[in-house]
């Protein structure tokens, strides 16, 4: 006879019940969590929602003060050097070295993570082209634009081909371009079927590149799913239109509908900001710009 299957055996993170204390205050607070392999979630929520608390717990960085925790099978506090080896993590805080060029960071933290040799050189070489980097290899990183340092810190987080990769706020103070590429990066993990959990603050950057979402606040889960889930639960405040690709005819359209008793108005639909100042100022990095 067969042994039963493992219900758990395709998730990535398995929490129950977590907390996470500092004196009197719980940053986390009995929190439940799945998450899928290969699946791409969301964590938001308002400062001090226990979004970096809780990725420091699971990617070995902080000790939970209760609860069950696995990432990827394993107790991140019982077998913290397996899991490094496994998951990467791109912090909050830019964590390179200023006096180091580019290509000396990523030889050292390849390093780090027991690269040796011509597989050493294929990963920096490969990481600098996912950054665009490559024509400033040379360059220390105290001349490097913030866009850059940031997407250099993303790639060292990939040097040794995680499972799972954690992104805490991974676009903080950067141009629209650098922005974007960073997205395009993200995006192509996620389609290589790397698991991504991606915590910000811009609502925008979960609604592209995750495929669910999971509202955090005082260390407790207030919500999950998919982003058209979360929208339902907001049912009871949603306005219905009657939309009408009408175009120059817009005016004719709704004059047909008053002619029935049906009140319509014209409204013009506008891009975003981001798109209309990617649209004007073109995609193209500009690191040597400034």
């Amino acid at each position: 006879m067969s042994a039963p299957a493992d219900s758990t055996a395709g998730l990535a993170i398995e929490v129950r019940g977590l907390v996470r204390s500092f004196g009197d205050r719980r940053a986390v607070d009995g929190l439940d969590l799945e998450v899928r392999r290969g699946e791409s979630l969301g964590l938001l929520g308002p400062n001090g929602a226990g979004k970096t608390t809780t990725i420091r717990i699971l990617s070995t960085l902080a000790r939970p003060t209760a609860g069950h925790v696995r990432v990827l099978g394993l107790d991140p506090e019982r077998e913290p050097a397996e899991l490094r080896r496994r998951i990467g993590v791109v912090p909050q805080e830019l964590a390179l070295y200023d006096d180091l060029t580019a290509r000396e960071n990523l030889a050292f933290f390849a390093r780090a993570h027991g690269l040796d040799g011509a597989r050493r050189t294929e990963r920096v070489d490969w990481a600098l082209e996912l950054a665009r980097l490559a024509d400033r290899a040379s360059d220390r990183v105290n001349s490097f634009s913030g866009g850059m340092k940031r997407r250099l810190n993303l790639v060292v987080a990939l040097l040794h081909e995680p499972e799972l990769v954690f992104l805490d706020e991974p676009t903080v103070g950067i141009d629209p371009q650098s922005r974007n590429h960073v997205f395009e990066m993200v995006e192509r993990l996620v389609a290589g079927g790397t698991t991504i959990v991606y915590t910000t603050h811009q609502l925008g950057e979960v609604e592209r590149l995750c495929a669910r979402i999971v509202v955090l606040d005082r260390g407790r889960k207030l919500a999950e799913g998919a982003l058209r889930d979360l929208q339902r639960l907001a049912s009871d405040r949603r306005t219905h239109a009657l939309r009408l690709d009408a175009g120059s005819d817009a005016e004719v359209a709704r004059a047909l509908l008053a002619e029935r008793g049906i009140a319509a108005r014209v409204e013009e639909e506008f891009p975003s900001l981001e798109e209309v100042f990617l649209g004007l100022t073109g995609r193209a990095l500009r690191d040597d710009e400034g």
